[in-house]
């Protein structure tokens, strides 16, 4: 369903990314924004999730100006090795990556933002930064609660897990107190990842709930 991609950021950096399209005639676009494991199978599956309900997705690679077409696995090995990228993350640079996909699609439809872990703190600078967005979706973004002071320009809505050992849930309710036009939902129980069914922390009572809620919110913004 899918396709690599080539994109271009506006200080002309080129940089790779991951397609996929719907069946039919497309609601609008979604940009797909990943964990610290790369553009990897997980971050793939969920575009051809959202072509299937009937969005272009798009996720670009906002590791390639540090190791182009970095992907990963889940292993404990991969997680440490990992980590590496978000030691110093360059917020500057990734928000312009990011900026190169929504201009991507955004002659679709009404283009929408989702990521996960580290994608989820980017999707919640783009959606205060950024423009040409009209809903964000952020699973666990730990960085989040230093972003929570600016507040986004679109509907935005937050999914964090209970047990998350990286956000307490102290963070959680620091960013509630100061956002409350965000929608905030704490699932009982749930690790980090929870949303992620390749990973040990998947929670597919958690996910299950999570996912519908994202599609909900996605219809009700996305309109054109």
């Amino acid at each position: 369903m899918g396709q690599d991609i080539k994109l271009k950021a506006s200080d002309g950096f080129q940089f790779g990314g991951y397609r996929a399209d719907p069946a039919g005639a497309p609601k609008g676009a979604i940009v797909v924004i990943q964990e610290i494991f790369g553009v990897n199978h997980h971050i793939r599956s969920v575009c051809d999730r959202l072509a299937k309900e009937g969005y272009v997705a798009v996720a670009p690679s906002i590791f390639d100006r540090i190791e182009p077409n970095f992907q990963s696995g889940y292993s404990p090995d991969e997680v440490a090795n990992a980590r590496k990228f978000v030691a110093n993350p360059d917020w500057a640079a990734m928000l312009r990556d990011t900026e190169a996909a929504i201009e991507s699609v955004k002659s679709v439809g009404p283009v929408g933002i989702i990521g996960f872990c580290l994608g989820g703190s980017l999707t919640y600078a783009a959606a205060t930064k950024l423009k040409g967005l009209s809903a964000a979706v952020s699973y666990y973004g730990g960085a989040i609660v230093r972003f929570a002071e600016d507040k986004p320009t679109v509907p935005t809505q937050l999914h964090f897990g209970e047990k998350d050992a990286g956000i307490p849930l102290s963070d959680v309710e620091t960013i509630k107190s100061k956002r409350p036009e965000v929608e905030v939902f704490i699932y009982p129980g749930a690790q980090h990842g929870f949303h992620c069914d390749e990973r040990a922390s998947y929670d597919k009572v958690s996910s299950d709930v999570a996912w519908p809620r994202t599609l909900d919110f996605f219809a009700k913004h996305l309109k054109t």
